[in-house]
């Protein structure tokens, strides 16, 4: 098994080359990701020692949002991809059932596996979510252990790529990789790691973020048997089409907004209540439409049009799975157009109303709609209320476009990313 200095005699000797262009897909990037996995390496040994062998590298993606915006805690439809910013992990099993984890730039985690029961004191916290992996793996009757990991990460936090699915991928990886054999199926760790958010970690998020860093690729997901959603991968490769995938960071800040967040699918779950239902996937458009008047004296307003969002939304994820199938891309492009309008309308996620002075995703949309007609096409990304928008834009304009939307956020808020095919992989 190979040492620190092995990894790095590979790397140098373009032996990763090819990992390295499957994974990040673009050349250009293939100097920045030698030197990333040197210094990975240099600052794994400067944490734990790099003398002794059994080195391993793990890599779990970022994810972006395409279609389906707050659909899959309704068990909806969703068409997600896996992005080319990733999480990097330098791992070494050890003998105790003890996990040492450090990020860059952060403090030392270390997680006893012999008490796996949830921690008041870790909600909210990276150790919650290592507990919570392993505690999810283990009652499924795989084998765990402990480790001593450094990791570091460009999936941008807070930004809505989704860095703690990407987290936890990236440990049920590990472990699967160290303990498993590289076993465990890619939907199984996405569901794991949706249990260590929700139970472990405090956070009611739905199943898509998961699913698709862990499954890699485009993939068209349907939550309608939670446990056994379908999972489809769409061949479509938007370069093909002369467009490229953006992401801007607004720079809005998600403090305080936890609230924000579980409202819309406790409201949504309030409708579907109304009809002795658990989720809205469980209801008819047709029954829900005909007792509108009696859900908003019952209601209100609001969580009205969340579920007709929800409908509507649901139904536009078929059409652009079946627009891409096709090969029309500028019919994909007006569905996108729809989902940003319906998300900004009637689920209301783009900014707070306790806050109306800070819409920093607001500004971006509004400033994408003044230059985007004719070459592209954008939407707010993610969770919403602050975080990302997500343009599809003409090759030929992207500098045109990542000038306007830097300009307003600051230098390299705009990001153009590819699709990477692969969830999360061990490195052989």
């Amino acid at each position: 098994m190979s040492g620190i200095k092995e990894w790095k005699e590979r790397i140098r000797d373009g032996k990763l080359d090819g990992k390295l262009l499957e994974l990040y897909v673009d050349e250009k990037q293939l100097a920045r990701q030698r030197e990333r996995y040197e210094q990975a390496l240099t600052e794994f040994a400067g944490v734990f020692g790099g003398e002794e062998p059994g080195i391993e590298l793990y890599s779990a993606p970022g994810r972006s949002e395409v279609g389906g915006n707050h659909t899959d805690h309704q068990r909806g439809e969703v068409l997600a991809a896996a992005v080319n910013l990733d999480a990097l992990a330098v791992v070494r099993k050890v003998e105790k059932p003890v996990v040492r984890l450090q990020s860059a730039g952060y403090p030392m985690i270390t997680v006893e596996l012999s008490n796996l029961e949830p921690k008041k004191s870790e909600i909210g916290t990276s150790a919650g979510l290592i507990r919570g992996m392993a505690h999810g793996l283990a009652k499924n009757g795989h084998s765990i252990g402990g480790f001593e990991a450094y990791v570091v990460s460009d999936v941008l936090g807070g930004a809505g790529l989704s860095s703690s699915a990407a987290f936890e991928v990236l440990v049920g990886t590990i472990l699967s990789g160290l303990y498993n054999e590289m076993a465990i199926s890619p939907v199984e760790i996405a569901q794991v790691a949706q249990y260590a958010e929700n139970v472990y970690f405090g956070k009611p998020c739905g199943l898509m973020d998961q699913m698709a860093c862990s499954v890699g690729g485009l993939i068209h997901i349907d939550f309608k048997d939670g446990a056994h959603p379908k999972v489809e991968k769409v061949d479509v490769d938007f370069a093909a089409y002369g467009h490229s995938l953006c992401i801007t960071d607004t720079k809005g800040s998600h403090a305080d907004l936890t609230d924000e967040y579980a409202a819309v699918p406790a409201e949504m779950k309030q409708v579907a209540g109304h009809f002795g239902k658990e989720v809205l996937r469980e209801l008819e458009p047709e029954a829900f439409y005909a007792e509108i008047p009696a859900l908003r004296k019952k209601l209100g307003d609001r969580p009205v049009l969340r579920a007709i969002h929800f409908f509507q939304e649901n139904e536009r994820v078929e059409k652009q799975v079946s627009a891409l199938k096709k090969g029309d891309f500028p019919g994909f492009l007006q569905l996108i157009r729809e989902s940003g309008n319906s998300s900004f309308c009637y689920l209301q996620n783009v900014y707070t109303s306790r806050d109306v002075r800070n819409q920093a995703v607001s500004v971006g949309l509004a400033v994408s709609s003044g230059i985007l007609p004719g070459h592209g096409a954008s939407r707010v990304h993610g969770g919403g209320f602050a975080g990302t928008i997500q343009a599809f834009v003409e090759n030929d304009f992207v500098e045109t476009y990542r000038k306007a939307l830097d300009g307003v956020y600051g230098p390299g808020s705009c990001h153009v990313l590819k699709v990477r095919p692969f969830g999360g992989v061990r490195f052989n």
